[in-house]
């Protein structure tokens, strides 16, 4: 049985972390879209490409080869993922992803990966958009103060110097952006399971998915 396993959730919900967990737990293929968009708006950021400059921005993807090894990303051959969770890149990543064109061109690539291998992703718009026929789909969710607070807890262990309040307006910022985008908004999927993680530990969380799961294997 063909296993493609869809995650959805805001910003900071530990979808990522939770994903790679579970991908491990059933020898899953682990996808993480979002870092995806992260690269994108990295290399864009990097040349000096805006989110309005769509023509040059596809361009640029067109030049991009990511693939995954041992979950982190690798980028025309280098590995990005320190990269990619600095604070200016999550300030950004979601103007370049509400861009219909590069929707686009993630999703067939992301599409493809799944054709060819047990997967599990997770990003903003798995189980509606990218594996509408995933055969299980989860939303993993947490009040925007809780998800704030792993945001901080995670860059001041790797001594960025960051601000709560801030971090929460942006998280609360980039919510209302990826729910509003006219484009593949975050939504959840009427078949998917959601899970409110805000009093949860990361191992209930995944004990959850893989009971659901397994009993329905």
């Amino acid at each position: 049985m063909r296993i493609t396993v869809a995650i959805d959730g805001p910003a900071g919900a530990g979808k990522s972390t939770i994903a790679k967990m579970v991908g491990e737990k059933f020898n899953l293929m682990y996808i993480n879209t979002g870092s995806m968009y992260r690269a994108v708006t990295l290399k864009a950021m990097e040349k000096d490409i805006s989110y309005t400059d769509v023509n040059n921005l596809c361009d640029l993807i067109d030049t991009m080869e990511m693939h995954f090894e041992n979950d982190e990303l690798i980028l025309n051959g280098k590995n990005v993922n320190e990269k990619l969770t600095m604070p200016n890149i999550s300030s950004n990543v979601s103007n370049y992803a509400s861009i219909a064109e590069v929707r686009e061109k993630l999703v067939y690539l992301q599409r493809q990966i799944s054709k060819k291998y047990n997967v599990i992703m997770d990003g903003r718009d798995i189980g509606t958009v990218v594996l509408k026929d995933a055969a299980f789909k989860f939303f993993l969710t947490a009040s925007p103060e809780e998800r704030a607070r792993r945001r901080y807890k995670e860059l001041i262990a790797k001594k960025i110097d960051v601000n709560y309040e801030h971090i929460l307006d942006e998280i609360k910022r980039r919510d209302y952006i990826d729910s509003n985008r006219e484009i593949d908004p975050l939504t959840k999927a009427k078949d998917a399971i959601e899970i409110d993680s805000t009093s949860m530990t990361i191992k209930e969380v995944v004990e959850k998915i893989c009971t659901h799961i397994t009993l329905n294997l």
